[in-house]
C-alpha cells in the first residue's frame, strides 16, 4: 500500500506541475495586457493633462512652468531654448527677432540674467562666450508636467 501511495502522489505531483505550467503560459498574455493597460493609462493620463493645460492657457508651452515670469521676452527665451538648448546671445537674439520682429542683445542678456537666477537656465563657457541651457531640473519639472518621463540625456559640449 505504501508503495500505491507514493506512486499516486508522485502522479500527482506531476499533475500538479503541469497545471502550474499550463497556467504560467495561460497567465502570460494577461499580464502583458495589464502592463498595455497601464500604459496606455498614463498616456489617456498626459493627453488629458494637455487638453487641461491648453484651455487654461491657450497654448502649451515650456515656459508656462516658471513662476512669476511675466514678460514674454522671457518666455520666448525659454521656448528657443527648449527648440534648441546650448545657444549664445547672438544666436537666441536672431531666434527672438524672427518671432517678435525685434530683439536686443542687452535685453536678451538680462532676460538670460534673470532666468539664470531663477534657476531655469545655466551659463557655460568663458564671459566672453557664454552658451545658455536650460537646467535638467526644469527640463525634468517639464517632462513630468506632461507625463512623459524623462528625456534622454543630450549631448553638451
Amino acid at each position: 500500500m505504501s508503495d500505491e501511495l507514493e506512486a499516486q502522489i508522485k502522479a500527482l505531483a506531476a499533475k500538479m506541475d503541469n497545471v502550474e505550467e499550463s497556467v504560467r503560459t495561460i497567465s502570460g498574455p494577461y499580464s502583458q495586457l495589464i502592463d498595455h493597460l497601464e500604459r496606455f493609462n498614463k498616456i489617456a493620463t498626459s493627453y488629458f493633462r494637455l487638453l487641461d493645460l491648453y484651455q487654461r492657457h491657450g497654448e502649451i508651452a515650456p515656459d508656462l512652468l516658471i513662476p512669476g515670469v511675466k514678460d514674454s521676452i522671457s518666455r520666448e527665451i525659454v521656448k528657443v531654448l527648449f527648440d534648441r538648448d546650448g545657444q549664445n546671445i547672438t544666436q537666441i537674439s536672431e531666434k527672438l527677432r524672427e518671432r517678435r520682429g525685434s530683439s536686443s542683445r542687452r535685453i536678451v542678456r538680462e532676460r538670460l540674467a534673470s532666468l539664470e537666477v531663477k534657476g531655469v537656465v545655466v551659463a557655460r563657457g568663458t564671459p566672453r562666450s557664454k552658451e545658455y541651457w536650460l537646467t535638467d531640473g526644469y527640463v525634468k519639472k517639464w517632462y513630468e508636467l506632461l507625463g512623459l518621463g524623462l528625456p534622454a540625456k543630450k549631448q553638451e559640449p
